[in-house]
């Protein structure tokens, strides 16, 4: 995550002391504070449609004292509870908004607990933390973390306790001064198609997809023993969920950090894509987008990388050199029905995000003097080169991407 000049990168470590109780106090008085500013709520009709007005921050002074008059532990976790239940009311409401959530209230079931700044120390190489003052303090040794060589310089940020873990943020300073080069991504199903200065780049995601589908089915014929033997269907579904999870965890983490890698110096723009916009009528479709890890990828390189998040629309359809919507030919080529341009679909959207990424216009001028250079030095062919029109077979019926002649692809990021 990047705001203004720093980026927030966080780590985990592991604990032993026993805070089941403070959390679950911590829990029930979160919930005590969105139920109360729940209460609040003012519904205003817009457009025919019913909108949640939050009451605003003025009030946050009359809910604090509300909730101290019960509570055992340091004050300042009251300031941290309200701000998380003002935080979770604002995100559920925007979500609300998009159609994202039902009018039902948000309910807190996670134990655990935002630590601000107030109520811990950093001395030496540890971290004290305040439960209750001069009664009860946890302490954190991170003398032996495996992350400190990389948190060097950085200032410390807020804390989130868990039962087992604590979860620890850092301010890293972000440098600025080699952002003149950019890399556009189009997400697809099987590939992460960019566009740069190097020309086109496809990172194969087939496995990735191929995991999902190998633990679906997994899951599937565990889920068919379920009722001959219960006890060991729940255990193997524990076993093999968690194994399903670390394995794309692990890809996961492996192909960012290769990326941010390979490309250090460049500023990587992503399309902003939501899947509740792409489902259909279809079920392997959506099953098909369900599986993406679209999110998950630009989270982790939000951290590793500088990132922007570019506006997905009409990315494929609309023709790079005259604006002119494009016509779907056989398998992955494109034919732009004004200026007749044929181009690999995949292709001509990382090509038309990585104008967006410059503020440049679809026009004839921008794609000679700056898109037709960069291909003719990575030797892509735009009129349709070594396209194969034919798609191969995949377990779930949806469609792959073909690749085009001339393109650098990253493989084997995973071993």
């Amino acid at each position: 995550m990047q705001r203004g000049s720093y980026r927030i990168v966080s780590y985990k470590v592991r604990h032993n002391h026993d805070v089941r109780e403070f959390l679950s106090s911590y829990r029930h008085l979160l919930q005590r504070a969105i139920d109360t500013i729940w209460d609040g709520i003012e519904w205003k009709k817009k457009k025919n449609r019913l909108i949640p007005m939050i009451p605003k921050s003025k009030e946050k002074r009359a809910l604090r004292n509300q909730l101290l008059k019960d509570w055992n532990y340091a004050s300042h976790y009251v300031d941290s509870a309200v701000k998380t239940a003002y935080s979770i009311l604002n995100s559920w409401r925007r979500n609300y908004i998009k159609g994202k959530r039902s009018k039902n209230k948000p309910v807190v079931k996670r134990r655990f607990v935002r630590v601000k700044e107030t109520l811990y120390r950093f001395r030496g190489e540890k971290i004290v933390v305040t439960i209750r003052p001069r009664q009860f303090y946890l302490e954190f040794d991170l003398s032996k973390a495996w992350f400190r060589k990389r948190v060097e310089g950085c200032d410390l940020g807020e804390l989130i306790l868990k039962e087992n873990e604590l979860i620890i943020t850092f301010r890293k300073p972000v440098s600025s001064a080699n952002t003149k080069k950019r890399i556009a991504w189009d997400l697809n199903l099987l590939s992460m198609d960019g566009f740069c200065d190097k020309g086109w780049i496809r990172v194969d995601l087939k496995p990735l997809y191929t995991l999902h589908v190998t633990y679906e089915n997994i899951r599937r014929k565990i889920q068919r023993s379920s009722k001959t033997r219960p006890k060991t269907a729940k255990r193997l579904m524990q076993k093999y969920s968690q194994r399903y999870r670390n394995r794309v965890k692990d890809f996961l983490h492996k192909l960012t950090a290769r990326l941010a890698k390979e490309l250090k110096d460049y500023e990587h723009g992503f399309e902003d894509l939501e899947k509740q916009g792409m489902f259909a009528k279809r079920k392997t479709h959506n099953r098909a987008v369900s599986k993406q890890n679209w999110k998950q990828i630009i989270a982790l390189m939000s951290y590793k990388a500088n990132i922007r998040l570019l506006d997905p629309r009409n990315s494929t359809k609309t023709c790079p050199t005259c604006g002119g919507r494009m016509k779907r030919r056989k398998g992955q080529v494109l034919e732009c029905k004004r200026c007749g341009l044929r181009i690999n679909r995949q292709l001509n959207a990382s090509i038309n995000l990585y104008l967006r990424m410059w503020v440049f216009p679809p026009s004839m001028k921008v794609w000679e003097e700056v898109i037709l250079p960069i291909l003719r030095r990575s030797g892509v062919t735009p009129n349709g080169g070594e396209t194969n029109d034919l798609l191969p077979m995949n377990p779930e019926g949806a469609e792959v991407d073909v690749p085009q002649g001339g393109h650098t692809s990253i493989k084997d990021y995973v071993r």
